[in-house]
């Protein structure tokens, strides 16, 4: 009996050990942030943006969004805060999108505009985009695990 409970705790404390290092190791490996004067904006500049809030349909307590999100003809710039993890994405869509089941049944349509490595602010170059005006939303998508984080309607 006492072995069947040793052998049943230490695997319960090496499975949450592992579950913290997932969440752990994005915060402490990601970049560092860019200073905020190198991401203001002036209102002219901005073509489209939006806003992401913590009350998605597919958003909980670990996967979430808050902030900002504006476009100019070459950047996508987010200031606020995201949930941390691993392997996060930025997406443009034609469609507005609240749910995982939407996201995997429009993603074809969607533009992969890059990686996300900062969970405060950051700016991502836009490529290869005849017309921004096709895209209504930005989404920011977990590729590993398949989970969505959050999403702003565009403006």
């Amino acid at each position: 009996m006492k072995w069947i409970l040793l052998t049943f705790s230490h695997l319960a404390i090496g499975g949450l050990g592992f579950a913290l290092g997932i969440y752990a190791l994005p915060i402490l490996i990601q970049p560092p942030s860019s200073q905020l004067n190198e991401i203001t904006l002036q209102p002219d500049e901005v073509i489209l943006s939006g806003t992401f809030e913590r009350e998605r349909a597919d958003s909980d307590f670990l996967h979430w969004g808050e902030g900002t999100v504006s476009i100019t003809d070459s950047e996508l710039i987010f200031v606020g805060e995201l949930a941390p993890g691993p392997d996060y994405k930025a997406y443009l869509s034609p469609v507005y999108v609240e749910t995982e089941a939407d996201f995997m049944a429009n993603k074809d349509q969607m533009l992969n505009v890059g990686n996300v490595n900062r969970f405060d602010r950051f700016s991502l170059p836009i490529s290869n985009v005849s017309d921004i005006s096709e895209f209504n939303t930005v989404i920011i998508w977990c590729e590993t695990f398949g989970e969505y984080i959050t999403s702003a309607k565009l403006q």
